[in-house]
């Protein structure tokens, strides 16, 4: 499967167009999945068939891409399974050929002091042994390396196949010559080897995969619509847009949609991490797999297949698997050269030895060959991309999803963090903070009476003052009566007979009603950045109600945490200064912009960025999206709005700021991750060549035979392997916990 879609000069991978398709085609193995998620395998077809002319298949997908397009093959965990599987036979008949062929090498005897008997010539022994190992196993560098040289790439197939080719090749041509000394061992090891570090890349690499099969999985393949007036029970593909879908108790949520009936609880941990249910009633949203509860509930569906959160979360880690790092397309670019390097030290290398020094030609060869297969690092070509598979994964789990593999490197960089404030840095929505009664007034009738006048609204404030009063158990909700709303100054009602008004200092003004004496705690709440409800019964004060968008319980933290790394920490926010420097001051946020227009935020930004600064944005709403977009790094909101995650390169599914640190964490050390498997990727080669060259052979007797030249190579790879999959051991903090 093509994730992402491939170059139209790179072997496609995934779907194959033979026209004998049957039932174990990697196409049709995925395909359950492809559809679940919304794709099409005609689309797929489509896309292979523009990407690569000819015949496909599983053979040709695994044996041209295996190498140099991990990426795009191991998005699908179908393919990832299959390949890691093809990939572990690969490896394991190799070894089992390769250890025979060692033993019977010079290596055999002159390390382990080993003389086994042989039925035939060892040569030819160790030809019959080297030969599967090459043709078979290692076919999938050598075929690789024939569509990249189709292309005209010049990248780690090819660089893998030089070493191979070039010391198998001289062995069978010394072996028809009847000559003694052969690098078949060479060969083997070095494909033997190379596999087994791929063979580490595709486990990292399908661990995410699995998550991604998992996740796919909790769609159910079913579900129960409404056609026609009648619960039908059809596959989950097929619910269209604006399908009724009927939840019964214990179901799984086939697809997005908007709740027309009934009352439940959904456990949507899935998107939000959040392990408590929902209470879900008219007019709320349920994502796709998340599960119902003991109620049953009717929704309308608005999005399907990949348009789901689901589907969009599925997609944008697949989307990170098959993106290139710049440190990947450095190494991609580096390879190309390499295998000029590696063919060049060859030629070189023998014609000093034979025709300058006057060495004999068997020699001088062996001496090439050393030379070649220690120019070839292929663990360049791991370098990155498990780092990537393995990072991208855990973000995954910790439901920090990041687009491309370029992001995940970028964020390390960054130096400013800018939240917008609402939604964000806050809960988004007003709560209650005080309850001030007057005279005769108790909190409980003050919130009662005034729950019961608002119960009309529906204002963010009057949503605050009835969800206090339901906490608190106060009935009365409903008892209003002639409710008006009071455009900008609040709203009236007659509760139990009695004429209520609820609203701001200059309603009770113009309604002459005296709030004097609470004239001292209305100052007091003022300062503090507090939205005031006053509220008057049958025209005389009864008291106040204060309320405020509070900050999220991670926020204070998370600012403090990235000041001791050193990164600025600004809000921005359309609220006025008062409100804005009262929430900045309490989170001890450094910088403020308030009073800033919608249009006006990527402004800021940009005046960041000018003062040579690389900005990440947090944000979570529409106007947010020019912001996020302006930025080097946009980082979304999960809950917030779809342009807003459309634009963002990172979105933190649990809406929780904490995940921005989570997200720097883990940035910064896949980065070290990279930097380290480079410098193992090409140190020992660097290192080598000239020893491989025979540059200290006359003065110091020292010389790196073929095999132990294929021995170093090869163990860079496993080094570079292991070290990217140690990275799952990273830990990030859990919800609200950040330290």
């Amino acid at each position: 499967m093509a994730t992402g879609g491939a170059a139209l000069n790179e072997p496609a991978i995934g779907f194959c167009q033979c026209p004998q398709c049957g039932p174990d085609c990697i196409g049709c193995t995925a395909e359950r999945l492809e559809v679940t998620a919304g794709a099409t395998h005609e689309a797929k077809q489509h896309e292979y068939a523009e990407a690569q002319p000819g015949h496909g298949g599983e053979s040709h997908a695994l044996e041209s891409g295996v190498h140099h397009d991990h990426a795009a093959m191991m998005a699908d965990p179908a393919m990832a399974r299959r390949m890691e599987r093809d990939m572990l036979m690969r490896f394991v008949v190799a070894l089992v050929l390769t250890i025979p062929t060692v033993l019977y090498s010079p290596i055999g005897e002159d390390f382990f002091g080993l003389n086994l008997p042989s039925p035939i010539d060892e040569n030819w022994l160790m030809f019959i042994l080297a030969t599967p190992v090459v043709w078979w196993a290692g076919w999938i560098f050598i075929s690789g390396s024939y569509y990249s040289l189709l292309s005209r790439q010049l990248n780690m197939s090819v660089l893998i196949a030089t070493g191979v080719l070039a010391a198998y090749l001289a062995s069978v041509f010394l072996t028809l010559a009847g000559e003694e000394e052969v690098f078949f061992e060479a060969a083997a090891m070095l494909v033997t080897f190379v596999l087994f570090g791929h063979w580490l890349e595709m486990r990292s690499r399908k661990g995410t995969s699995e998550a991604l099969r998992a996740l796919l999985e909790l769609v159910p393949q079913q579900a129960v619509v409404v056609r026609n007036g009648q619960d039908v029970t059809i596959p989950t593909a097929e619910i269209v847009v604006g399908d009724v879908v009927v939840l019964r108790a214990g179901d799984r949520v086939p697809v997005d949609g908007q709740v027309t009936d009934g009352q439940s609880a959904i456990d949507e941990s899935l998107v939000t991490g959040e392990s408590i249910p929902v209470e879900k009633g008219p007019n709320d949203l349920v994502v796709a797999g998340s599960i119902n509860g003991s109620g049953s509930l009717r929704f309308r569906a608005n999005r399907v297949g990949e348009d789901t959160t689901l589907g969009q979360i599925v997609r944008l880690v697949e989307q990170a698997q098959s993106s290139k790092a710049p440190g990947q397309r450095l190494a991609d670019t580096a390879a190309g050269y390499l295998v000029i390097l590696a063919v060049s030290v060859g030629l070189l290398t023998f014609s000093i030895w034979y025709f300058a020094v006057g060495q004999d030609f068997i020699f001088s060869l062996t001496v090439a060959i050393s030379a070649v297969v220690i120019a070839c690092p292929d663990a360049l070509g791991l370098a990155t991309p498990t780092a990537v598979a393995v990072a991208t994964g855990l973000g995954a789990r910790h439901n920090i999803l990041i687009k491309d593999a370029a992001t995940l490197e970028r964020i390390s960089q960054v130096d400013a963090v800018v939240f917008d404030k609402t939604g964000t840095l806050t809960e988004g929505k007003p709560q209650v903070t005080e309850v001030v009664p007057i005279d005769s007034w108790s909190e409980g009738d003050l919130l009662r009476i005034t729950a019961a006048a608002e119960g009309g609204s529906a204002h963010p404030l009057s949503a605050a003052v009835t969800d206090r009063a339901r906490e608190m158990g106060i009935d009365g909700a409903g008892d209003g009566r002639d409710f008006q709303s009071l455009a900008g100054l609040g709203v009236s009602a007659t509760v139990g007979g009695r004429e209520v008004l609820v609203g701001t200092e200059r309603l009770m003004t113009e309604r002459g009603v005296d709030f004097g004496s609470l004239a001292p705690q209305i100052a007091n709440l003022n300062q503090s950045a507090r939205t005031l409800m006053l509220v008057a019964v049958d025209g005389k004060a009864a008291g106040l109600i204060a309320a405020a968008d509070e900050p999220r319980k991670s926020s204070r933290q998370v600012i403090n945490s990235l000041r001791e790394i050193a990164i600025e920490t600004a809000m921005i926010t359309g609220d006025n200064r008062r409100t804005a420097e009262s929430v900045a001051s309490d989170l001890g946020v450094e910088r403020v912009f308030a009073e800033v227009l919608p249009e006006d935020k990527a402004n800021y930004v940009k005046q960041l960025q000018d003062e040579g600064k690389t900005v990440a944005m947090v944000g979570d709403g529409i106007n947010d999206a020019p912001a996020l977009a302006q930025a080097d790094v946009g980082i979304a909101i999960g809950a917030g709005t779809d342009v807003a995650v459309e634009t963002a390169q990172v979105v933190l599914m649990r809406s929780d700021p904490a995940d921005v640190l989570n997200a720097i964490r883990l940035s910064k050390a896949t980065v070290r991750k990279m930097k380290q498997n480079l410098f193992w990727a090409s140190i020992y080669n660097l290192l080598a060549i000239p020893v491989a060259a025979g540059v200290f052979y006359e003065p110091l007797g020292i010389l790196l035979r073929p095999e132990w030249s294929a021995l170093l190579m090869s163990f860079s790879s496993i080094v570079v392997a292991l070290n990217a999959v140690s990275l799952r051991g990273l830990k990030l903090a859990e919800g609200e916990a950040v330290s």
